[in-house]
């Protein structure tokens, strides 16, 4: 991948943009240089399902919630066209759950409802072992206390339990 940081933007070899800079724990850019966390490999990734729920659950569980989010897109993005809604949807969760934590309670409060909305839509037996009522539940509680409460949650302790 080549950086072109004199026109402001990181591209990869074939002119698409890519953001090489460091990023925290909620995927907040950091300066160029600066220690970062380990960044999940950017698009195309393909995993099993179980892969899936397992990386994203131990990312969550560490209170990495923006890169479960990147786990998640690529499930979205490389599933059987029946299961895209599920998995995009976990992945607005996830990427809610990034902004209560960074303090953003009404965009918070949005994604986890939006996420829960798509993740409740699913028929019939999720994939993995995907427990959808309790990951439902989860988000929509949450998004409830981020705007009751209108301040940062702590991501690792509001991880939710994806499997059961």
């Amino acid at each position: 991948m080549s950086t072109d940081r004199s026109a402001g933007r990181d591209r990869d070899d074939e002119g698409r943009a890519r953001n090489a800079r460091p990023r925290d724990g909620l995927g907040r850019p950091l300066p160029y240089g600066a220690a970062g966390v380990a960044r999940q490999p950017e698009g195309g990734v393909v995993r099993t399902a179980g892969e899936t729920v397992a990386e994203a659950q131990a990312l969550l569980d560490a209170g990495r919630p923006f890169h479960a989010h990147e786990v998640f897109e690529d499930a979205w993005k490389s599933a059987p066209r029946e299961q895209r809604e599920l998995w995009r949807g976990l992945a607005q969760a996830a990427v809610g759950l990034t902004h209560a934590a960074r303090g953003n309670a009404t965009g918070g409060a949005r994604l986890l409802r939006r996420g829960a909305d798509a993740v409740d839509a699913w028929p019939g037996r999720a994939p993995a072992g995907l427990d959808v009522p309790a990951v439902t539940a989860w988000a929509r509680s949450l998004a409830d206390r981020v705007e009751r409460e209108g301040r940062p949650v702590d991501a690792a302790s509001c991880a939710p339990r994806l499997a059961r």
